[in-house]
């Protein structure tokens, strides 16, 4: 038997994270980019760890997501990076700040710890062990740097301060007194917003806490409170999963694992052959792009005057019914792109209908972590990119062109968010993205709904603090088993009603795409189903909304 190349050992890996034929894959990914296979980003992300943990190969992610044809990105591959010896892990002097964390420094800065602090919570059922949970806590700061970091004030600036041992504190709040019918975890969350930035902001120590609030019937919710500085969505989402298997070996009186992983500075500890570049300066052909783009969505009626933005803001949560989450996947499939674009595409539909505009940009969360080492690693990595958006020609085609775009904005990533709105001549806001008034992030893929660990019974929640970086900012937080998503407003912008059009707005926009032939043009759709949605057993499938 002939032993397989690089290439075709890479095609076989992409095949099993796309879900697609390996048999078939090799000639599709010859003239195709890997977006338009079917692959997102939450699967890059996944070739790109399986192929340095597998086959020790460095597959560079901004160009997986690119316009290049996939099988030339995996040609292209290399050895993965060799760290070279480095200062242990421990703690001990001071370091320079991340790029990420300079921004959620800042944004502190203007408007409070509170501003910055973000929640994720598990509700958990069954017996907990305290003491398994402390020492799975205890090996977890053991093991990431960035949850032994705290920030302190220079002449020169802010800088980091890596503790050599300090565990993330674990603090029990009051149970909760809960009404008739009360939803405990959304009260638990409300009271925790209004502690977040007491809870992130302590002199010297890390901007982070668990926090569990007991609820009724022996229930508690492990909540996760911590500054913008320490961690992205990818981040926290490594943390629960790391935190669990750490627990279900504790509780199993297993050995837990105290290992240091490689920091945040570890990519600056590598090979000089395999050192990232610089960032790169904008093009002058993207920077006029966004500069016509930039601005001018009103999503609030004419009357009611645009009130200055600021960081406060509220949230409505929603869910689609799975069998619009079903037409959504058939779309994608049809059409050759990921589900996460079928709803950026639907979101860029609502607002451009809504604003009255036909070209639009929106920021899209998207990952600055090179490396797959940086996979595994608590940093914030996470960056919102302007994807320009078009809304024209044939729903299929107009899919694969917000995937396209998609691709496109990820190649500029690296570029800091100021110096792009600098390039495109718009003026730096410092409350939020210069260049995007509406956002959209796909988290559905980070955590499960629900995880089992140590006879416990994990179901995860996502917080609002009451503090908003967008006008309008849609989230994915779960697909597979029951679609949720969330619709982050500001409230000087949008009225609890308006964002609840604008929810509904979307849900037409998504029913029109996944219910019309692919050849109708996108100005041709209806603003509002042209039919009753309708579950299996007749019932008319409903946009909940608190």
């Amino acid at each position: 038997m002939l032993t397989p190349t690089p290439l075709e050992e890479l095609l076989d890996l992409a095949a099993d994270v796309i879900g697609c034929d390996r048999r078939v894959l090799p000639a599709a990914a010859a003239g195709s980019p890997f977006i338009t296979l079917g692959g997102g980003l939450g699967q890059a992300v996944r070739l790109q760890a399986r192929a340095e943990q597998q086959l020790g190969l460095a597959v560079d992610l901004a160009q997986l997501l690119g316009p290049a044809p996939l099988a030339d990105v995996l040609a292209r591959a290399r050895p993965a990076p060799v760290r070279a010896p480095g200062p242990a892990a421990g703690g001990g002097g001071v370091r320079a700040l991340l790029p990420g964390q300079s921004a959620a420094l800042a944004a502190e800065r203007v408007a409070g710890a509170g501003a910055v602090a973000r929640i994720v919570s598990a509700e958990l059922s069954g017996p907990l062990d305290a003491g398994a949970l402390r020492r799975a806590l205890a090996a977890l700061g053991a093991r990431h740097e960035g949850l032994r970091t705290a920030f302190a004030t220079t002449p020169r600036g802010p800088v980091r301060r890596v503790l050599a041992v300090c565990p993330p504190p674990l603090v029990t709040l009051e149970p909760l007194a809960a009404g008739p019918g009360e939803d405990l975890v959304a009260a638990a969350h409300a009271r925790l917003a209004v502690r977040a930035g007491r809870l992130v902001g302590r002199p010297g120590l890390p901007p982070l806490v668990f926090a569990l609030t007991p609820l009724a019937a022996g229930a508690q919710l492990l909540s996760f409170v911590h500054h913008d500085a320490v961690a992205d969505s990818r981040s926290a989402a490594l943390l629960w999963q790391e935190l669990l298997a750490d627990y279900d070996r504790a509780v199993r009186r297993r050995p837990l694992d105290h290992t240091p992983r490689p920091g945040p500075d570890a990519p600056h500890r590598t090979r000089p052959a395999a050192r990232p570049g610089p960032a790169r300066v904008l093009p002058a052909e993207r920077a006029e792009q966004l500069r016509s783009l930039a601005g001018g969505l009103d999503l609030a009626p004419a009357a009611r005057p645009a009130a200055a933005f600021d960081y406060r803001g509220e949230r409505l949560l929603f869910g689609l019914g799975t069998r619009l989450r079903d037409a959504a996947d058939a779309t994608a499939r049809r059409a050759g792109v990921p589900h996460g674009t079928v709803l950026l595409a639907a979101w860029a539909l609502a607002v451009g209908r809504r604003a009255g505009r036909e070209r639009l940009l929106v920021g899209t969360e998207m990952p600055r972590r090179p490396t797959a080492e940086l996979l595994r690693t608590v940093v914030p990595c996470s960056a919102t990119v302007p994807v320009a958006c078009e809304l024209a020609g044939g729903v299929d085609y107009f899919l694969r062109g917000i995937a396209c775009a998609f691709s496109e904005a990820l190649q500029y990533a690296d570029v800091d968010d100021a110096d792009t709105a600098r390039a495109a001549g718009v003026p730096v806001d410092r409350f939020r993205a210069a260049l995007t008034q509406v956002t959209f992030a796909a988290r559905d893929e980070l955590l499960p709904e629900s995880m089992r660990a140590g006879g416990l019974s994990a179901r995860f929640h996502h917080g609002h603090p009451g503090a908003v970086t967008a006008d309008a900012a849609l989230t994915v937080l779960r697909w597979r088993e029951h679609p949720l998503l969330s619709l982050e407003f500001a409230s000087a912008r949008l009225t609890r009603a308006q964002a609840a059009q604008l929810a509904r707005a979307l849900r037409a926009a998504l029913t029109a795409l996944v219910t019309s032939p692919p050849h109708t043009p996108v100005e041709d759709l209806p603003d509002t189903p042209a039919a009753r949605d309708e579950t299996p057993a007749g019932r008319p499938l409903a946009l909940p909304l608190p």
